[in-house]
């Protein structure tokens, strides 16, 4: 049988993405973090786990994203469980929780609302700062708030309640949120981008939104004065040209103090704005 040694050399043949995640598919294989395998590279995998990771490899080879092969991505330093359900976690939605983070919330029990959860990423990274929010997290996705319910647990963080809604609909108007926050499908249905870097493999219902993208955002952002308190906020994630027409959008539904801020890219990422009744 093969060696870990071995198995690492033959990898730093392939191409450089997928060499990158080579070793983290044959760790996961193993049961291990990738430190053993640099400490023992003499030791020899059995059959089952050299089919297990020389499957997960031509996987990945084939585009499948790496998180869910390991069924596990990290976001805001917690190690969420992903499924094909959701929408793998990115780098880039942590500026919606930083922003979040910075408002001058004032209560002493903040109600915060999370539109599309997912696998509860924006949530629960909120919830474990802030444990005196009292948060709501919904999905139109069963299994997707199966898979939220879940990593809640696995973290310990009890400040969150899960609920069954499609946007704001299962939601019961003047529930009074001081925060509203969302992820929302933002691409346009004929964006070619969605047949690259293993899109192919999220669920499409979690990435679309009509011809131009912004059907779910422009339901948000209209819906969202009846549900928050004087003073409440509406933070939304978007694509990076979509700015200008969210400024619009908020501006429209009565917002104040709207702002767009960029990611590290420097490209339109979020925008915000405080409803005053």
């Amino acid at each position: 049988m093969s060696s870990v040694q071995e198995l690492l050399a033959t990898a730093a043949e392939l191409p450089a993405d997928t060499a990158a995640d080579a070793s983290l598919l044959l760790a996961h294989s193993l049961g291990k973090d990738r430190s053993w395998l640099y400490a023992w590279p003499e030791y020899r995998l059995d059959s089952a786990q050299l089919e297990c990771y020389q499957s997960l490899l031509q996987r990945r080879l084939r585009g499948e994203p790496l998180a869910y092969l390991t069924g596990c991505k990290e976001f805001w330093s917690l190690q969420l469980r992903v499924t094909p359900d959701t929408l793998i976690p990115r780098p880039e939605t942590e500026l919606l929780v930083e922003t979040a983070l910075a408002l001058q919330v004032k209560a002493a029990q903040p109600q915060v609302l999370d539109l599309g959860t997912g696998s509860g990423a924006i949530a629960l990274a909120l919830a474990s700062e802030r444990p005196q929010w009292r948060l709501t997290a919904t999905d139109a996705s069963r299994n997707a708030l199966r898979l939220a319910e879940e990593n809640a647990q696995r973290h310990r963080i009890d400040n969150i309640r899960f609920a069954c809604s499609h946007w704001f609909q299962e939601l019961e108007a003047g529930m009074g949120y001081h925060l509203i926050l969302s992820n929302p499908p933002y691409v346009a249905e004929d964006d070619p981008h969605l047949l690259e870097d293993g899109l192919p493999y999220e669920p499409i219902a979690a990435l679309t939104a009509g011809a131009d993208g912004l059907r779910d955002l422009c339901t948000i952002i209209r819906s969202a004065p009846g549900f928050l308190q004087p003073d409440g906020w509406l933070l939304v994630e978007h694509g990076m040209d979509q700015g200008a027409r969210m400024r619009q959008l908020f501006n429209k539904a009565g917002f104040q103090r709207i702002e767009t801020r960029q990611d590290l890219q420097r490209r339109d990422r979020i925008t915000l704005g405080c409803y005053s009744r």
